[in-house]
């Protein structure tokens, strides 16, 4: 891959507490060679030609954002479970009718629309949280990774990157009921069959990788747990986990198992920094130390906790107990990472009634390098020499973000908001434009598939 400059007209760079005007960007075979700010004291002048050359970016240029969590398939249930009561639980059998619905090709055509909508957003990678792994009534396809595969061939077309985190769902309950209706599609009977399952998927492309998840405490046995962790370990991989998403869940394993959930995990070598734990929404104080002195990670999924009406996380406690925050769009409610962001803050001043907890870079941190780093991308989400080149262009003159600082961006703008979209050195998006998926026309064919009576 050839040369290519950029020109931002304000960049947010590493350990800056505020974007940088005008910095010249360079890559080469899909990593930054050069950071240069062109103004300032001791700012080198570049020469014309260089300049001429450069791809002008106006507004705010961040590194490639990152989504630490999604069901790709939840897509297809926006603006069908929103209206009227219910809870987590009756939202989830509305989930289950889809989930009944697709194959590996009708995958593959909503995931990769969904995946090109983040790429729209600015998501230059997704973890995708993988439970949707066999046929109708549990049969495995023929390629018992199909669905991966599809998931992974989708990721490429939208021109993003993906952590594939498949996730052992071996129970119905953590008192080990077993797998009953549409979850019998997610099931391979016990943790040793889902490890010689995943080990079975070895994707050769450069943007798939490959991790693992414990759906939840629900849904992994306890003495199943340590397989899982140790598969994730030994291999060197990311691990996720839906942790404490409802009272009800650490109201259960109390009864069973007489300790929180994040007890249970930490007692069976399942956090970690390598651990990211989802949500964890209602944990206690002691849960927090247990997270924090593993330096286990937590991505908070705000937009999908408001819509499911799971409740407030302590967001602040978790960040000063020593655990990372990352950030994702779990049901794809909203695909949005700048509303993701200032969720993070604004729900914390719901919490608290007090303002201030979080810093704009503590947000952008969330949004790319944390994401990156809990997805196994260490390489990633970060505007300096050595990463990947990834970049986000804002744009700055919008109804919502006129007259805004490049400080407050996080802040004012929306996905909506993105022009410009590199990953690994590629453009993805121009002009607010997809540059070979129509979005909208795939996602409505897609999703009215799946979706007709």
């Amino acid at each position: 891959m050839p040369l290519t400059r950029w020109l931002a007209e304000y960049a947010w760079l590493p350990e800056h507490a505020e974007p940088t005007p005008d910095v010249l960007i360079e890559a080469e075979d899909g990593r930054i060679t050069a950071v240069t700010p062109l103004v300032g004291d001791g700012a080198p002048a570049a020469g014309v030609e260089v300049l001429r050359e450069a791809v002008r970016l106006p507004g705010l240029t961040l590194p490639g954002l990152a989504n630490a969590h999604s069901h790709a398939f939840h897509r297809a249930l926006r603006g069908r479970t929103h209206g009227g009561r219910g809870d987590f639980w009756s939202w989830r059998d509305v989930m289950y009718t889809v989930a009944a619905r697709l194959d590996p090709d009708s995958y593959l055509a909503l995931a990769r629309a969904a995946y090109a909508e983040m790429a729209l957003a600015g998501i230059t990678c997704v973890g995708e949280f993988h439970y949707l792994h066999h046929g109708p009534g549990g049969t495995p396809y023929a390629d018992p990774n199909a669905m991966s595969a599809a998931l992974v061939e989708a990721a490429a077309h939208a021109g993003i990157r993906i952590t594939l985190l498949d996730t052992a769902y071996l129970a119905a309950g953590v008192d080990g009921a077993p797998l009953t209706g549409p979850q019998r599609r997610f099931g391979d009977g016990d943790a040793l069959r889902w490890a010689e399952r995943v080990s079975g998927f070895t994707p050769e492309d450069d943007h798939a990788r490959v991790g693992a998840a414990i759906h939840s405490v629900r849904a992994v046995p306890a003495e199943q747990l340590a397989t899982v962790a140790g598969w994730a370990d030994r291999q060197g991989r990311p691990l996720h986990v839906h942790l404490s998403e409802q009272p009800a869940e650490n109201d259960a394993c109390r009864a069973v198992h007489g300790c929180t959930p994040t007890r249970l995990l930490a007692d069976h070598g399942a956090l970690g920094r390598h651990t990211t734990a989802v949500h964890a929404t209602h944990p206690t104080s002691a849960d927090l130390t247990l997270l924090g002195d593993s330096r286990t990670g937590i991505c908070l999924c705000p937009t999908t906790e408001r819509d499911l009406a799971d409740g407030i996380g302590p967001a602040r406690r978790m960040a000063e107990a020593g655990s990372p925050l990352s950030l994702g769009s779990d049901s794809h409610a909203v695909v949005d990472l700048f509303e993701e962001a200032r969720a993070v803050e604004l729900d914390e001043r719901l919490r608290t009634r007090r303002r201030g907890h979080f810093t704009a870079a503590e947000l952008v941190t969330a949004a790319t390098v944390a994401g990156h780093a809990a997805l196994g991308w260490e390489d990633a989400g970060r505007l300096s020499v050595g990463d990947r080149a990834d970049l986000v262009t804002v744009r700055l003159d919008s109804a919502r973000t006129a007259g805004v600082p490049p400080v407050g961006t996080f802040f004012a703008a929306t996905a909506a908001d993105v022009t410009h979209v590199v990953v690994d050195g590629r453009t993805v998006v121009a002009e607010g434009r997809h540059l070979t998926v129509d979005v909208p026309a795939e996602l409505s064919a897609a999703i009215e598939e799946l979706t007709r009576p």
